[in-house]
C-alpha cells in the first residue's frame, strides 16, 4: 500500500502490483500519470504510437526514479495491435491499467472526416473496451488490480460541435460505472476520471483553443488519489466547478450550454 508522500495520510491508491500499463503515454495526461506512477515506485509499460517520445520519457523516468520503464509502440486503432499489448506484457506482474489513449475533434459533425470520426470510435471505445477486458481478466485471475478509464466532463450530456467525441466519452463513463460494480467483489477497482479542459497538445489537434484549463499533472494526481476510493472523479477545481454549474440544469439545457462553450473554443 502506497502512502501519499505529500500528505502522509493513507494510501494514494491500493498496492495493486509492481507494474502498470499506461496507454497514450507519449503526451498529456497519460505522460503525467506515468510520471506520477514512477515517482511512487511502480515499473511501467509505456504504450503509444510515437517511439521517440516514449523512449525519451522512459529514459527520463529510469534516470530520475530508478524504476523500470518499457516502451511498447502500438497503434491502438488496430485490434491486433491492442491484442499485442496484452501478449507482450504477459511476462510481467501487471496490476494496473491506465487507458489514456484517445483523441477528439471539434466542429460540425456533417463537415468532419468520416474516417477520422469512425477512427475516434475505434480508439476511444473499441480499443479501450478490448484492453479493459484483456487486463480485467488477468486481474480477476490474480485476485487484485485496478482499471483507470479516461472519461471527461463532456460525457454527461450531448455536446454540439464535439458530438461524436462526447458520445465516445459517454461510452467510457458508462462502461466504467458498470465494471466498477461487476469487478469490485473480485478485487478489481475501476475508476472513471472525468477532467475538464486540459492544457495539452490535445486541444490543438482537436481544433480547439483552450485559454484556461487544468494541467496534466493536476489531473494525474487527482485521478490516482481517487483510485480505490470512488467510481468517478472530476480531478481539479475546474472540473468540479463545471460539474457544479451544470448539474442543476435539465439535460437539454446542459447540451445547449456545452454547445455555447464549444462554439467559443472553436471560434464558431
Amino acid at each position: 500500500m502506497i502512502e501519499d508522500s505529500q500528505t502522509g495520510k493513507g494510501p494514494l491508491y491500493a498496492g495493486y502490483g509492481p507494474w502498470a500499463v499506461v496507454t497514450g503515454a507519449s503526451d498529456g495526461i497519460g505522460r503525467a500519470i506515468a510520471g506520477e506512477l514512477a515517482r511512487q515506485g511502480l515499473s511501467l509499460v509505456l504504450v503509444a504510437r510515437r517511439r521517440g517520445a516514449l523512449e525519451e520519457l522512459a529514459q527520463g523516468l529510469n534516470a530520475r526514479y530508478r524504476t523500470q520503464a518499457r516502451v511498447l509502440v502500438a497503434d491502438l486503432s488496430s485490434p491486433s495491435e491492442v491484442a499485442r499489448v496484452d501478449v507482450e506484457t504477459r511476462d510481467l506482474d501487471i496490476g494496473l491499467l491506465v487507458a489514456s489513449a484517445g483523441y477528439g475533434g471539434s466542429g460540425p459533425f456533417v463537415d468532419a472526416s468520416q474516417e477520422s470520426e469512425l477512427g475516434m470510435i475505434d480508439v476511444n471505445c473499441r480499443a479501450l473496451a478490448q484492453s479493459a477486458q484483456d487486463f480485467a481478466r488477468r486481474f480477476v485471475a490474480r485476485g487484485r488490480g485496478g482499471l483507470v478509464l479516461m472519461s471527461s466532463v463532456v460525457a454527461f450530456q450531448g455536446v454540439p460541435r464535439a458530438a461524436n467525441y462526447a458520445a465516445t466519452k459517454a461510452y467510457v463513463q458508462t462502461l466504467a460505472e458498470g465494471l466498477a460494480v461487476e469487478l469490485k467483489d473480485k478485487g478489481v477497482e475501476v475508476l472513471a476520471s472525468a477532467p475538464g479542459p486540459v492544457v495539452t497538445g490535445f486541444g490543438a489537434r482537436s481544433g480547439m483553443k483552450i485559454a484556461r484549463g487544468q494541467t496534466p499533472e493536476e489531473v494525474a494526481l487527482g485521478t490516482l488519489r481517487a483510485l480505490g476510493r470512488r467510481t468517478t472523479v472530476r480531478p481539479g477545481f475546474l472540473a468540479k466547478a463545471l460539474e457544479a454549474a451544470l448539474a442543476p440544469l435539465p439535460r437539454p439545457y446542459r447540451v445547449r450550454v456545452m454547445g455555447r462553450v464549444m462554439a467559443g473554443m472553436t471560434n464558431a
